[in-house]
């Protein structure tokens, strides 16, 4: 059965309850909506710590910049949606001229569907029977759905090929993924495996080959030159397959793709040597960690470090919690812990102290996060940190894709504390 659609806003229609962590005790019973209506203070409003916040001057900076780039480098964009797994960024990233949502698993796949996403690049192999059929079965009952997802072996277009016989309405397009090196992740290893897989993709009448791609943050060792050099790999690959007229019975564009967060100006560089094609290129750049960006990871990997000229991303999440204990002039603890914050990465950062005094905000100095806990930030402070009990610390977040996936709904908040609406996640 097709995926029924629904849209973003009828997220606001759900009702608020313990499911929620962070969100006022007394709105249980609104829905979403009216809650945000309200329009509640962050700090007085009623949340509890610990509670994350989204920066919305932050989101729409990041989401009009990424917009700007693409347009300028002649890229399509499709942003990694298993960064936030929300349909109402996927909404605003799709206005702000998204070509389509990336996914990785069938599930996110379905996320996508069910808010109505029309274009989905799966940046992996896909061979589950049962998430093989639900495909045909949406290809079946939307005609403009368009679909593309990876293949990297002739054993894996094999499984696709037994799985989608006599129910796809219309050939999956594919692209072959050229691996990153010996020890990366998924990927042909070789201009020969890729040559095989597509020899194998023409044999079906499942599957139609549309282009190429890979994901140029798996690199071993990557560095510019390193990266440069595997990306003029692949876009070889496509000139070769095109020759070869392996894109004969393919659609009005061939698919090179590319580009995850910390790469993408390198990508943007060699796809702009790509020489003609016999038909359009679709140069499609995947990058997902911007929406939100961070303080941590992407602060430090960010291609706009390196291209300062064409803008900078702004960092949207700050995760408060309050402090519980302090025990001694040296330590301290607030109520956030790895339940909380991404920590797969970096630890969080101390930002900003909001006393519980009089609500005046002051830079954190002198308070460092050492360590999580289940449901603690131990920190560590200097003789002359102005902390106490009650105070909330605001904490600034590295690595998105873990940071979002503990949050089903998260405020969005404006410069002045103002919550305005909330971002659900479906993870």
């Amino acid at each position: 059965m097709a995926t029924a659609h629904l849209r973003a806003e009828h997220l606001t229609r759900e009702r608020i309850d313990h499911r929620f962590k962070g969100l006022p005790i007394d709105a249980e019973g609104l829905t979403v909506g009216e809650l945000a209506a309200q329009r509640r203070d962050l700090f007085t409003g009623g949340f509890t710590t610990p509670v994350l916040a989204l920066s919305a001057e932050a989101l729409e900076h990041n989401l009009a910049l990424l917009e700007t780039y693409a347009e300028r480098h002649g890229l399509a964009f499709a942003p990694h949606g298993k960064t936030s797994m929300a349909p109402q960024l996927f909404d605003r990233q799709i206005e702000y001229g998204a070509w389509g949502i990336t996914a990785a698993v069938p599930h996110q796949a379905r996320v996508y569907r069910t808010f109505g996403i029309r274009r989905i690049f799966l940046a992996n192999e896909l061979v589950d029977p049962a998430a093989l059929r639900w495909l045909a079965d949406e290809l079946a009952a939307d005609p403009d759905f368009r679909f593309i997802c990876y293949v990297d072996s002739v054993r894996g277009v094999e499984l696709m090929d037994e799985a989608l016989s006599g129910r796809a309405p219309r050939p999956v397009d594919v692209v072959v993924e050229l691996g990153a090196g010996d020890g990366a992740r998924t990927g042909a290893r070789t201009e020969a495996d890729c040559a095989a897989v597509a020899d194998a993709v023409a044999a079906t009448s499942t599957l139609r080959l549309v282009g190429v791609a890979g994901y140029e943050g798996e690199v071993p060792n990557a560095t510019p030159d390193a990266v440069r050099a595997w990306l003029h790999r692949l876009t070889a690959i496509a000139v070769e397959f095109d020759k070869a007229g392996r894109f004969t019975d393919g659609p009005d564009e061939i698919v090179v793709s590319a580009g995850g967060s910390a790469w993408f100006d390198t990508v943007a560089e060699v796809f702009a040597e790509l020489p003609p094609l016999s038909r359009p290129v679709l140069k499609l750049l995947r990058s997902g960690a911007y929406v939100s960006h961070d303080d941590g990871q992407y602060r430090n990997l960010t291609p706009f470090n390196r291209v300062p000229e064409e803008g900078a991303l702004q960092p949207a999440f700050r995760l408060w919690a309050q402090v519980v204990s302090r025990p001694t002039a040296e330590q301290a603890f607030v109520n956030a812990g790895k339940r909380d914050a991404a920590y797969d990465l970096h630890l969080p950062e101390a930002q900003v102290v909001r006393s519980a005094r009089d609500g005046s905000v002051r830079p954190a100095d002198g308070i460092t996060v050492t360590r999580l806990s289940d449901q603690h930030a131990w920190l560590e402070t200097t003789a002359d940190a102005e902390l106490e009990v009650g105070d909330w610390v605001g904490m600034g977040l590295s690595h998105p894709c873990t940071s979002f996936d503990k949050w089903q709904l998260i405020p969005l908040v404006e410069a002045d504390g103002t919550v305005v609406d909330f971002i659900r996640t479906f993870f």
